[in-house]
């Protein structure tokens, strides 16, 4: 089995966009568990034009090292346990917020494989299935409270793109990664049910590390991420789903209903904040662990801001400057 990691963006909304606030959540985190969360953490801000909608963006926890699917997600969900208990916020898994227009901000779930047998043909043959694959946690419908499709941040963000030759190149959909040297598939959108990103996980192992190798077209590849995320599951995605089938049975409705489909109907019927709260809900363990726990009193903005930074983004710069370096 190769090795296997996530690295899970979400938004932290109050209530219906993210503030400073999120790096005063993130020393908590960094105060609770120092040694795992001085690497296994990070935030991130707008830029360019962006940032007159709002400096902070998403907020990341990442998992350790696994073999087995199951163990790795059993790591998220702790992940997610630790955020939800730091977090006064609603924690939403979207990819982009949806009445933003913030290209520049928005959330992704990368998934790295390791100590593959055959890194190129597992590179290929996750392409081949990428069009597919990538429905399957799609959750950003909207841009200014206006539908565009399936993912928005896959049609038009900075930190994803179409392939490249050059496969270490970081801002496109899957990558060598430079500083893990794994192949790091980045073109999905964080989504709240972790049985679709099990599913994902289990689907992406089983290519990877399929014998047979699957027709490589990059630029075929790049015409249907299009598609894809604009239309959703169609002629050419159900033909890959066919060939699909045949390595992993993963049920087709995951495909045809899309995390994209339901929030945007909840934001039809009830709004953002009611949309962004069934999120948090689903987030925090779903309707069987009922509803989120009152939050707790908050400090002022401007009083978490600065603990934030001070307590959680200046001890991190040393990794922060390590890390581009590396990239």
């Amino acid at each position: 089995m190769p090795t296997l990691g996530i690295e899970e963006e979400v938004f932290v909304t109050e209530p219906a966009r993210p503030t400073l606030r999120s790096l005063y959540y993130l020393a908590r985190l960094l105060a609770r568990n120092p040694r795992f969360y001085y690497v296994h953490s990070a935030s991130n801000f707008a830029r360019l034009r962006d940032v007159r909608r709002g400096l902070m963006g998403g907020v990341e926890v990442s998992t350790g090292v696994h073999t087995d699917p199951d163990c790795l997600l059993e790591d998220l969900r702790a992940r997610r346990r630790d955020l939800a208990s730091v977090a006064d916020g609603l924690i939403v898994p979207v990819g982009h917020l949806l009445e933003q227009d913030t290209p520049t901000n928005v959330c992704g779930l990368q998934v790295h494989l390791g100590d593959l047998p055959d890194k190129d043909r597992a590179y290929r043959n996750i392409v081949h299935f990428l069009p597919l694959l990538l429905l399957l946690t799609a959750s950003s419908p909207a841009v200014s409270g206006r539908r565009v499709g399936q993912s928005c941040r896959v049609l038009n963000s900075f930190a994803i793109g179409p392939l490249r030759e050059d496969r270490g190149y970081r801002f496109q959909d899957i990558i060598y990664s430079r500083r893990l040297g794994t192949v790091e598939v980045r073109v999905p959108d964080p989504a709240w049910d972790l049985e679709r990103i099990r599913w994902l996980v289990r689907s992406l192992v089983a290519v990877a590390t399929l014998e047979q190798a699957k027709p490589f077209d990059r630029e075929r590849y790049n015409e249907m991420r299009i598609a894809s995320a604009r239309d959703g599951h169609n002629a050419q995605t159900r033909e890959l789903y066919r060939e699909l089938r045949e390595i992993i049975p993963v049920p087709e409705e995951l495909f045809e209903r899309t995390p994209a489909d339901e929030i945007w109907e909840i934001y039809e019927r009830r709004g953002a904040v009611a949309a962004y709260r069934e999120a948090d809900r689903g987030y925090r363990g779903g309707a069987a662990a009922g509803e989120a726990p009152e939050p707790r009193r908050a400090p002022a903005l401007l009083v978490a801001a600065a603990t934030g930074f001070l307590g959680y983004y200046i001890p991190r710069l040393p990794y922060y400057a390590w890390k581009g370096l590396v990239e």
